[in-house]
């Protein structure tokens, strides 16, 4: 009986896993969006945020680095799949890819972010393939930071 309930547990896993692979095998890549640049009279406890931003103003991968020496380099990979997977993967769409990249210098406090400067790049205008999966930005991003070191509040 213990037999005949573990070999039924392990038939109904098997055909589990079975499909889970079948079913979350995506074919659509992961590209990535490089964002780089420098910062001038960078704040103390200054990052980078960046945000993706689809077609509809759709919010979507965002990400924050550290301003390191007055420079900042960050990678966002985004999935390129726009439609759901039929049954197989057949009816599959990968052309989705963010219209705006915002790009923002803020600093890092605890009670809130003060936002010092921010740019909107147009990913189709002001970014290229740096290969068959990467966008990086034509020209360097500068963000400016306060005049001094403490911002004005």
């Amino acid at each position: 009986m213990i037999y005949g309930a573990v070999k039924a547990l392990a038939g109904t896993l098997s055909i589990c896993l079975l499909f889970s692979g079948t079913f979350s095998y995506a074919r659509c890549s992961v590209d990535v969006v490089i964002v780089n640049g420098r910062v001038e009279h960078a704040p103390r406890k200054g990052i980078v945020r960046v945000q993706l931003v689809y077609p509809n103003q759709k919010m979507g991968e965002s990400g924050d680095v550290t301003v390191e020496g007055g420079s900042f380099r960050i990678q966002i990979p985004f999935l390129t799949q726009s439609r759901a997977p039929g049954l197989l993967g057949i009816r599959e769409k990968c052309d989705r890819k963010p219209e705006t990249v915002v790009v923002a210098l803020v600093e890092d406090d605890q009670e809130r972010d003060h936002e010092y400067d921010h740019v909107s790049l147009d990913l189709a205008k002001d970014f290229e393939m740096a290969d068959p999966s990467a966008y990086a930005p034509r020209s360097e991003i500068l963000l400016h930071g306060p005049a001094s070191t403490h911002p004005i509040r």
